[in-house]
């Protein structure tokens, strides 16, 4: 046997070793998936970004997250809880807003407020959230998109801002 011919064949040793790490990696002991509430801007502005959503306790919205142009930001780490989400987001840039029909506290400033009730007595702004439906996945990426372009393939859009 020549040279070349000895260098392709494995040890058995080797071969079981080099099987069993494909099968124990094929049943999922590898790294596990991440599943998070994700936000991309696909923008060309900087974007304001405030969540809303019900925990165990209620209603909480949550804000702001910073996000830089062609930039994504994990809002909610872990697998979700709730099958529906809202957002309300700002173009700093531009101006406009991505909003919806459901009300909601918010403030200029980081906030997490408990409560979608009477905001603006207890000192907040009111602010319409567009609804985001999850269909109980347990991972889901939204994205916030220019005027006449659309969500990249696979991944739900929120679609242009309010202007």
């Amino acid at each position: 046997m020549t040279p070349a011919a000895r260098s392709c064949i494995r040890p058995p040793a080797r071969w079981l070793l080099g099987a069993a790490l494909a099968l124990l990696s094929g049943l999922g002991l590898s790294q596990p998936a991440r599943a998070d509430l994700r936000l991309c801007n696909t923008t060309d502005s900087r974007v304001g970004v405030s969540l809303g959503y019900r925990d165990a306790a209620g209603w909480v919205t949550e804000g702001w997250w910073n996000l830089a142009s062609r930039g994504c930001e994990t809002l909610l780490r872990g697998d979700l809880s709730a099958r529906f989400y809202y957002i309300y987001a700002v173009d700093y840039d531009r101006g406009g807003d991505w909003s919806g029909r459901s009300l909601m506290c918010t403030r200029d400033r980081e906030f997490t407020i408990r409560g979608v009730e009477d905001c603006l007595a207890r000192g907040f702004d009111r602010s319409g959230y567009f609804e985001i439906d999850t269909g109980e996945q347990k991972s889901w990426t939204v994205q916030l998109t220019d005027p006449g372009r659309p969500a990249a393939p696979g991944l739900p859009g929120a679609g242009a801002p309010n202007r």
